[in-house]
């Protein structure tokens, strides 16, 4: 029972059949073990999978509902890799701020919500989280409070492969909230007053992280992702969208959700949209989405994109502060983009949010004025208008 031995004690002094090995104990129990929600038969810290891929992450963003301002906030823990990161952005006028924290991951679950200028306080799990940014050097700092409006929609469960290479198999979940607060940028303080609309995602499983790795013989076709994920927020309800769609159209993932306050989320039965590409780019000029509910009803969001947030800005394909790539036992550091970018078809530009202004039609007629998001990736070729990997659409 070697539990009951202090792990500053030598085995020695226990009188260990072998004097100069110390006991065994455990790496992997911590305090989450306390708790009852364990999911198999292994310490909740071991994963489930020896896959440096592994991660667990938090996704943030806000916008008040006339525009003018927008934030965005990631955290992930990459517990194979030993990392954990964080990063926090705004956007304002013609500019993009952001900070990044890197450092070493904690053993500990409980620990894992904070690392450099940047932490996340869950309140209330699934109701209430606070963010803050602690990095004046950097011409940030932020105290915000995150309160659902709705619950959390749990999108159906990503899943590929290249070749028998499992690449994609993670669970997500989006949730719509209402920000307070303030943010300080380059000493300015922004009081968020009466609030700004938001969203937030989590997700954990596998997707590609950290530093690339070889995988052996090249692939058989060209690289290719085409995504597209639309939460959009209304007065007293949003709506959710997503797509993944394969190089020939072919769709291989789908979310659709109404969420109206107060009320659990209404999936629907399936989704569709129409698109118009901006010549010179790969981001939306004009966007449509219909949510088709199982009684064949069509609840209709017409988005206006407008200024992008480059996901760069929170490390989405950062060349220095990719996630779960290795900086240090702890680095923070500050970034300056000015908009609008001079290509934005190169790799490190391509990932955007377009803030949009959103018009609701539902299925009775009633029309409803909104804010979201369009979130777009999209690599290599579409049936929408592109053939090659990043070239632009050319109109």
């Amino acid at each position: 029972r070697t539990a009951r031995i202090p792990w500053n004690h030598s085995s020695r002094s226990q009188g260990s059949p072998a004097g100069n090995l110390l006991p065994y104990r455990s790496a992997m129990i911590t305090s989450f073990d306390d708790y009852p929600l364990h999911p198999g038969s292994r310490p909740i810290n071991e994963t489930s999978t020896a896959d440096l891929n592994h991660y667990d992450r938090y996704f943030f963003n806000g916008y008040p509902a006339g525009g003018g301002l927008y934030f965005a906030a990631a955290m992930g823990l990459y517990p194979n890799r030993q990392v954990m990161d964080a990063a926090f952005c705004v956007v304002r006028g013609q500019r993009q701020t952001s900070v990044f924290s890197s450092g070493r991951a904690p053993s500990d679950p409980m620990a894992a919500t904070a690392v450099g200028a940047i932490e996340v306080i869950i309140d209330e799990p699934l109701r209430r989280l606070r963010l803050t940014v602690d990095a004046a050097e950097h011409g940030l700092r932020a105290e915000l409070t995150y309160v659902a409006r709705s619950g959390a929609i749990e999108e159906p469960h990503f899943f590929q492969r290249a070749g028998t290479r499992v690449v994609f198999d993670y669970t997500r979940l989006t949730q719509f909230g209402h920000w307070t607060g303030w943010i300080e940028l380059d000493g300015e303080r922004i009081d968020l007053g009466d609030g700004a609309w938001g969203s937030r995602d989590r997700s954990w499983g596998i997707r590609p992280v950290g530093e690339p790795a070889p995988t052996g013989a090249p692939g058989r076709s060209a690289p290719q992702f085409f995504w597209l994920w639309a939460p959009v927020s209304f007065d007293g309800m949003a709506t959710h969208f997503d797509v993944n769609e394969y190089g020939d159209g072919r769709r291989w993932h789908e979310t659709g959700a109404l969420a109206v306050d107060g009320e659990e989320p209404r999936m629907m039965r399936t989704v569709d949209y129409r698109v118009t590409w901006a010549p010179g780019t790969r981001w939306a000029e004009a966007f449509e989405y219909d949510l088709v509910d199982w009684n064949d009803e069509v609840h209709t969001v017409t988005l206006q994109p407008g200024e992008p947030f480059h996901m760069l800005g929170i490390g989405y394909g950062h060349p220095r502060f990719g996630h779960g790539v290795w900086n240090g036992e702890l680095t923070t550091a500050g970034e300056r983009l000015d908009l609008p970018v001079a290509d934005p078809c190169s790799r490190s530009n391509l990932h955007i949010q377009a803030q949009c202004a959103a018009t609701y039609r539902g299925p009775d007629g009633s029309v409803r004025h909104g804010r979201g998001i369009l979130e777009q990736i999209v690599v290599g070729p579409h049936p929408s208008g592109f053939t090659g990997i990043f070239d632009p659409f050319e109109g």
